[in-house]
């Protein structure tokens, strides 16, 4: 079995280019099942997510041209039209790359965790619809396996490599408990839903979020797990005593949170400390406030420091995780090896096995007509020494004509001979 993959991501295809080729759980499905009729023991595998679209499969089933063909038939656009956004690979390459996105190598963030669950997503879909069979189970096996393996040994996870995931980790640091924790955001703009889905991995006792569009502060808020409230900023100076953490990202020209307020505010919490990180531009919190005792202010900057000597750490992980990949794919392509002489063997020993019934088949119809015994196992013996004769024997001529190859060697040992 040869294996291919055939794609685009965030890296080869703009976005409008890479909605056209998406698949839904639904659509994922139903493509599947064609693919299943349309092929005799079908094997595919489709990867659809936000940032790419990847179909792995059997390429004794299909050529990389053609699948890239299917998929652009299968959404109604022309190849012509995805073919320059398209990137392939085969056998080990195609191996390699499926470990390296599993592994989060090839994401938009290096070393981001949500890729494997969608991985192991298309391969159980893939799997209940039948179009993976006992080759694909063990490619996608290794792969998983290669993957919680880069994350246990490596640190290819460990560090925050996005300034919303810094100012939570940040958070998190500070506050070793952020159950206990009331977090102000204010902004509802990207950036802070960022946050937002960071800090929902935390049981948090209050969000409080502030936007100077109430409907877009409450949409937010309503999609927090944690008990949430939707403000105004001009109700901010009322709420602020009660937020242990104040994340800001607007897009504001003048600062909302003067030294003034937030002193007010630290004073009727009793100076109770408070955490305050700035991720606008311009910012969002005056500098003086950074001057207050028991206010902790981290500015985008701060966090951008932190980011960028996270991404080297990552990328250094990254190094070791391909070096780990290879070795699998390795040990794959062994398997593969190993796999296809157990064919080998078994297709031989069935051969003869077919060989010797037959030619005993015939032994004992004679014996029932009649005739000598001893000439019955005379001819037996020589036609099964024939046909054991004939395939050797073709192989060492072919070995004796060609001597680079080597075969001769081995046939000799096979049959434990040497030439005199």
């Amino acid at each position: 079995m040869s294996f291919i993959a055939v794609g685009i991501n965030h890296q080869t295809a703009p976005v409008g280019t890479r909605e056209k080729v998406a698949f839904t759980p639904t659509t994922l499905a139903g493509a599947l099942k064609i693919y299943a009729q349309q092929k005799h023991q079908a094997e595919l595998v489709i990867l659809s997510t936000c940032n790419r679209t990847e179909v792995f499969a059997n390429s004794e089933q299909i050529n990389i041209v053609d699948l890239g063909k299917w998929l652009a038939n299968l959404h109604g656009i022309a190849y012509a039209e995805l073919e320059q956004y398209l990137y392939s690979y085969e056998n080990q390459h195609a191996m390699a790359h499926l470990m390296q996105v599993a592994c989060g190598l090839d994401s938009l963030i290096l070393g981001e965790p949500q890729i494997l669950g969608q991985v192991k997503q298309a391969f159980s879909e893939a799997k209940h619809v039948g179009t993976v069979n006992g080759e694909f189970e063990k490619i996608f096996q290794s792969t998983f396996a290669i993957a919680k393996k880069v994350r246990t040994h490596t640190d290819i996870g460990a560090n925050a490599v996005s300034v919303a995931y810094a100012a939570v980790q940040l958070a998190k640091q500070i506050f070793s408990n952020l159950s206990k924790s009331h977090v102000m955001l204010i902004g509802a703009g990207e950036t802070i839903e960022l946050v937002a889905k960071h800090l929902a991995d935390f049981d948090l006792k209050k969000i409080t979020v502030a936007n100077r569009t109430l409907s877009r502060a409450q949409k937010l808020a309503d999609s927090l797990p944690a008990s949430s409230e939707a403000i105004t900023i001009s109700e901010i100076p009322e709420r602020l005593p009660h937020a242990d953490i104040v994340i800001s990202s607007t897009a504001s020209a003048l600062p909302i949170l003067g030294q003034g307020t937030v002193a007010s505010a630290l004073k009727e919490r009793k100076y109770k400390p408070m955490l305050m990180i700035d991720l606008a531009v311009p910012r969002d919190i005056e500098d003086q406030v950074s001057d207050i005792d028991d206010v902790y202010l981290y500015t985008v900057d701060d966090l951008q420091h932190i980011v960028k000597q996270n991404v080297e750490n990552r990328e250094q992980a990254a190094n070791q995780a391909n070096n780990m990949i290879d070795k699998q794919v390795e040990d794959l392509l062994r398997w593969q090896q190993q796999h296809k002489k157990r064919d080998l063997i078994k297709t031989y020993r069935d051969d003869a096995e077919v060989n010797r019934q037959a030619l005993e088949e015939k032994a004992l119809a004679k014996l029932a007509l009649g005739e000598s015994p001893e000439k019955v196992m005379q001819e037996l013996s020589y036609k099964l020494s024939k046909v054991m004769m004939h395939s050797p024997t073709k192989a060492m001529q072919r070995a004796i004509a060609n001597p680079k190859a080597n075969a001769l060697d081995l046939l000799e040992d096979i049959f434990g001979q040497q030439t005199k």
